[in-house]
């Protein structure tokens, strides 16, 4: 229970900014499909990396800045760590689109309502926690502690 409660401001941060991200995803897509004219595909594939950026920049700017894990600590370059991040979370979206996928059509709950308990309801859900797992674990892990000392108050291990 200690565990979950350190996590709590960390939690916190990682969803606010995720809820950012989530706000200039759909505010990007809403405008491209409708004022900018462009087809769905396109449309969404260019929110999603708005989104995936805006979530990137506030988690290093914001959530994880105390972490050392960019070029000058003699971690990875901010642009690997950017396509690392980009990666976790298209396994985030393959993730919600899996259970779609089940829902829809290897169990046969077809409504609309099935399918946005199924995409957004336990899709984000699994995909968010996957997504925080990989951010925090290889994307803004820290590369200058060894595993079992402590930094900023939490010990650090083999997963962040």
């Amino acid at each position: 229970m200690s565990r979950l409660r350190a996590l709590g401001p960390e939690l916190t941060a990682f969803a606010v900014v995720g809820l950012c991200a989530y706000a200039a995803d759909l505010g990007l897509f809403v405008w491209l499909r409708g004022p900018a004219g462009l087809d769905p595909l396109t449309a969404k594939a260019l929110s999603f990396v708005a989104g995936c950026t805006v979530a990137y920049t506030g988690n290093a700017l914001g959530t994880y800045r105390g972490t050392a894990s960019g070029a000058a600590s003699g971690g990875v370059s901010r642009l690997r760590q950017y396509g690392i991040f980009l990666a976790v979370n298209v396994a985030g979206a393959l993730v919600q689109l899996a259970c779609l996928a089940v829902s829809h059509y290897g169990l046969g709950l077809t409504s609309p309502r099935a399918d946005a308990v199924s995409g957004a309801g336990v899709g984000m859900a699994l995909a968010t926690v996957l997504r925080f797992w990989g951010t925090r674990t290889l994307v803004f892990r820290s590369r200058s502690a060894p595993t079992g000392q402590v930094r900023q108050g939490r010990r650090v291990t083999w997963t962040g």
